[in-house]
């Protein structure tokens, strides 16, 4: 169970990375997705915080 936390906020900010190239270069909203984009370092710190604070 160790490092489990910390692996789904990675899981989930190189999903964000990927969406947000997905979104820059093919939608019309290039705004949304640098903005999808910048959610990645914040997934992994919020991850890391809470695997603190829980303790695993």
């Amino acid at each position: 169970m160790s490092g489990n936390i910390a692996k789904i906020g990675f899981i989930a900010s190189m999903l964000s990375v990927v969406l947000s190239l997905y979104i820059y270069f093919v939608s019309e909203d290039q705004m949304l997705g640098i903005f999808v984009g910048l959610w990645a370092p914040t997934l992994i710190l919020a991850a890391k915080e809470v695997q603190e604070m829980t303790g695993k």
